[in-house]
């Protein structure tokens, strides 16, 4: 039996690198799942993977991507907590079972092989089950395992986020809208932030966002946010920019704010690098990088998405066939999506 699988084949110089293959389908061992993948979502780590841009290791001719959601086919001899036709998300680092993230050097679909593919096996530590009969699609579920456990790590990993408290997130992808439903759906007041009215505007209507900042017209965007809270400042912040935004998110905070650093979006020179240390100690700031989480902040996320019946961003499906997976990477270059990008490989 074989399977299509999705490698960058050669250098990881442009998404026309993604080329289909026929290989084996592999056989889990004793302690392994084998899951057949329905839906796989895309993130921005996957085109910077694809282009040479990621900053972290990358294996050759790998098989990207990270986020499949699908049903387990096959159970290793050693296997309990699973079954065959358990519907399951498996975690970003699979080596990650609790705690910080150790190293960059077991993430899938960069420096291991990914999930693109039609079936891939998954030590069954690292592996979440998903209930079969809820509302949400196997594309929804699929965009919990590194954007929704990133802003999950972002809200919950240090500090708690509590009922009545003030979330900022920056631009409208898939972390700031996935942190925007779940800070939502935990009694925080919102602001997001984008270069479009219409973007804001849409955010407002389907996400239900509080506030929106439109970062060209405020080019200074945190003296807006210090405006939206009368003065106080905002507690979180889902920092997805960068060197070229960190002052502006340090400067929206209140007195011991959290700053999230998730994305490299946008880049500072380096001779207009902000004073990030004298800021933070000014604002007696939390300033923590995201290294996505473990398979533990995961099967909390999904509890809480399934309890609360929370609908994940999924804003547009792509087929499983070569021409369709390019365009799908193309359309998330192109940065006008809100939410998530999905490629649906099985029904």
């Amino acid at each position: 039996m074989s399977q299509t699988v999705i490698r960058i084949e050669g250098e990881r110089t442009s998404v026309q690198n993604l080329k289909a293959f026929k290989e084996a389908i592999p056989e889990p061992s004793k302690h392994e799942i084998l899951i057949k993948v329905h839906s796989v979502s895309l993130n921005y780590r996957d085109i910077g993977v694809a282009t040479s841009l990621y900053p972290f290791p990358v294996k050759d001719n790998v098989v990207p991507c990270s986020d499949a959601a699908g049903v387990v086919v096959k159970v290793g001899e050693g296997v309990s907590k699973f079954a065959v036709g358990d519907h399951v998300v498996g975690t970003f680092d699979p080596t990650n079972l609790f705690g910080q993230q150790s190293d960059w050097l077991n993430g899938q679909g960069g420096p291991v092989d990914g999930v693109l593919r039609e079936y891939f096996s998954l030590p069954a530590s690292a592996a979440v089950k998903v209930p079969k009969e809820s509302p949400q699609s196997f594309s929804e579920w699929s965009t919990l395992v590194c954007t929704g456990v990133t802003a999950w790590n972002a809200l919950y990993g240090a500090v708690p986020l509590k009922p009545g408290q003030i979330v900022l997130c920056q631009g409208t992808g898939g972390v700031a809208i996935t942190g925007l439903i779940l800070a939502k759906a935990a009694g925080a007041t919102t602001i997001v932030t984008s270069s479009s009215d219409e973007k804001l505007e849409l955010v407002k209507s389907k996400f239900g966002a509080d506030y929106g900042i439109n970062y060209k017209r405020h080019p200074e965007w945190s003296k807006e946010a210090m405006r939206l809270t009368k003065g106080e400042g905002v507690d979180f912040v889902l920092e997805n920019g960068g060197s070229g935004t960190i002052a502006e998110s340090i400067n929206s905070i209140k007195m011991g704010g959290n700053v999230s650093v998730i994305g490299f979006l946008s880049q500072a020179d380096q001779s207009e690098m902000p004073d990030v240390a004298g800021m933070a100690l000014a604002k007696g700031a939390i300033i923590r990088g995201i290294t996505v989480g473990s398979t533990q902040l995961l099967q909390d996320l999904v509890r809480f998405v399934a309890r609360k019946g929370l609908r994940l961003p999924v804003e547009k499906e792509f087929s499983f066939t070569r021409e369709d997976v390019v365009k799908a990477y193309e359309y998330v270059m192109s940065g006008s999506h809100i939410g998530k990008v999905c490629i649906k490989v099985a029904e």
